[in-house]
């Protein structure tokens, strides 16, 4: 079995650089005492968190200059968890969780490589009844993560589970079909929400998705 190739680049947010190390493709593959495959993560979809997606890229422009001041912060599924990084560059109080075993040691090297603090992260799954002691959250944010329709009811259940009385939540996604369902929930949650096409000039191609935004 062959090493994981991997990548190193820098992402430009105005005069802000974040460095970023990846797999080189989505077809690398490594999963080392079948680790992940006893979690469920077959090989078609482990490489995925090791990749920069326009979606996370998008999420990580938007909070750019997003008010953070006093706000306890999650990101959900953060893969490679760009805008964690860019959070945290900002001093944001930010936490970042993924379901893949993978995600922590990235995050680690990552954050060396920005000579950044820490980033407390969790693995979790958004069934988990505990989740690690997460505790609650004013903002949840996450890019790409409604994959599937049966996604809607696990993510809103675990936000629910982390959110505050009053919280904010931010979703990039990229027009996967399950917005409307997922938004259904968060309603019945107490939600209310919008949603606004991206000025997305900085990717290589236009941005067929959305930014999802709900308040509490």
């Amino acid at each position: 079995m062959s090493l994981l190739r991997i990548r190193y680049q820098t992402i430009e947010f105005g005069d802000v650089d974040i460095h970023v190390r990846t797999l080189r493709d989505n077809l690398e593959y490594l999963d080392v005492g079948g680790v992940a495959e006893k979690l469920g993560i077959s090989s078609a979809t482990w490489p995925l968190f090791g990749v920069v997606w326009p979606s996370s890229e998008v999420l990580a422009h938007h909070m750019l200059d997003y008010e953070i001041s006093g706000k306890r912060i999650l990101e959900v599924g953060c893969g490679i968890a760009l805008t964690s990084l860019l959070l945290n560059h900002r001093l944001a109080d930010i936490t970042a969780t993924d379901y893949h075993p993978e995600v922590e040691s990235f995050l680690l090297k990552n954050v060396e490589l920005n000579e950044e603090k820490a980033i407390p992260f969790v693995r979790t799954g958004w069934g988990d009844e505990d989740s690690g002691g997460l505790g609650v959250f004013d903002l949840v944010i996450g890019s790409d993560i409604l994959y599937e329709r049966c996604h809607t009811s696990l993510l809103s259940g675990f936000i629910e589970q982390h959110a505050k009385a009053k919280c904010d939540v931010i979703l990039v996604d990229p027009g996967r079909g399950h917005h409307a369902n997922f938004s259904k929930k968060m309603v019945a949650l107490g939600y209310s929400h919008t949603q606004k096409k991206p000025a997305s000039d900085y990717l290589d191609k236009p941005f067929p998705g959305q930014i999802l935004s709900y308040h509490r």
